[in-house]
């Protein structure tokens, strides 16, 4: 069938898409001169942010309390133009980064979650093959039988399915987050590495695209094996900390206004204690949140043992963490013990 036979390929393959026919409408491909830095587009976006601390301060009004390392480090991502790779516990805020850096340079978040087995073709783009057929069968019906002609038009820009990789570099401006790294194979990095060195895709059956404006990208990973050092390289780099007892009580207040003072303290000394602990998965402050909330949802004023024990779920979920734990006794866990 002619669908299955090798596509033929009109352009050269490093053709430019500056040299490409003008396409329809929600077709046309955001296309252009490649720009070194993200500077203008971020001032743009984020209003003129001048500082780290600024920027602090844009990402506090979205509810992201941020130190003043991880600021400087994303300022200066914005400004250079350059990935920031952000490694750390499970839990500790990377991918909330992302999500609320989007929000605060108003900018649409392209996510990409990566997993064992992820390839280009679910990252980058595919055809759609549904789409094609049926435009194959509709020109066979309508007596078209230019052989060249069909190919051409089963292999037009219509029929590309962009995924968030091309997606990204198509969307000025955006943010692009790409997650958990480390659970991508090795093979998919090395691709990675290769589309954010110059931001350019090539499709073999288009030609080369180009981000007029490229993304801003957050690379996370949770460090469960380590990233090349050659992805590392074009990237600056930041180590996400567990938050201090004050920052992660700030945190609490600041994203559930309706839990009671002394409960977030209460919680947040709790999890800092369970973090010293030799536990299988200690608490992110993603937990220390989740338990929080479940409290307020319960209506709890303070955390006792017996709250504390039907809650526990919340904040532990590993059923040996949980049992260590309460084998060590509630009280010693809320009151310092």
């Amino acid at each position: 069938m002619l669908l299955m036979a090798q596509p033929k390929v009109d352009f050269p393959y490093g053709i430019t898409m500056e040299t490409l026919p003008e396409t329809r409408d929600a077709d046309v491909w955001e296309t252009g001169p490649r720009l070194g830095s993200l500077a203008g587009m971020a001032e743009t976006a984020a209003g003129g942010v001048a500082s780290p601390a600024e920027l602090a301060g844009l990402l506090d009004r979205h509810a992201y309390l941020c130190d003043e390392g991880l600021a400087t480090a994303c300022f200066l991502a914005l400004r250079m133009g350059r990935p920031l790779f952000l490694e750390g516990e499970a839990g500790v805020g990377k991918t909330e980064l992302a999500k609320t850096l989007a929000r605060a340079l108003g900018a649409p978040l392209i996510r990409l979650q990566c997993y064992e087995g992820l390839d280009a073709s679910q990252a980058l783009y595919d055809w759609d093959f549904p789409r094609q057929l049926l435009h194959l069968r509709a020109a066979e019906a309508a007596g078209v039988h230019d052989v060249d002609r069909l190919e051409g038009e089963l292999y037009d820009r219509r029929f590309l399915l962009a995924r968030p990789l091309l997606r990204a570099l198509e969307t000025a401006p955006s943010v692009l987050l790409v997650d958990e790294l480390d659970r991508a194979d090795d093979e998919f990095e090395a691709f990675l590495l290769e589309v954010l060195s110059d931001f350019t895709i090539t499709v073999p059956e288009l030609g080369t695209i180009r981000a007029e404006h490229p993304p801003v990208v957050v690379v996370t990973s949770n460090r469960t094996r380590e990233v090349h050092d050659a992805l590392k390289r074009r990237c600056l780099y930041h180590w996400l900390e567990h938050p201090s007892f004050d920052r992660e009580v700030a945190i609490i207040r600041r994203r559930l206004p309706g839990a009671a003072e002394r409960l977030a303290g209460q919680v947040a000394g709790a999890a800092q204690r369970l973090r010293d602990r030799d536990l299988l998965k200690p608490p992110g402050v993603a937990e220390t949140l989740d338990w929080t909330e479940a409290l307020v949802a319960l209506g709890a004023r303070e955390l006792d043992p017996g709250t504390a024990a039907v809650t526990l779920g919340a904040v532990l979920k590993y059923r040996e963490d949980q049992q260590r734990v309460l084998a060590g006794g509630l009280d010693a866990l809320l009151n310092g013990g």
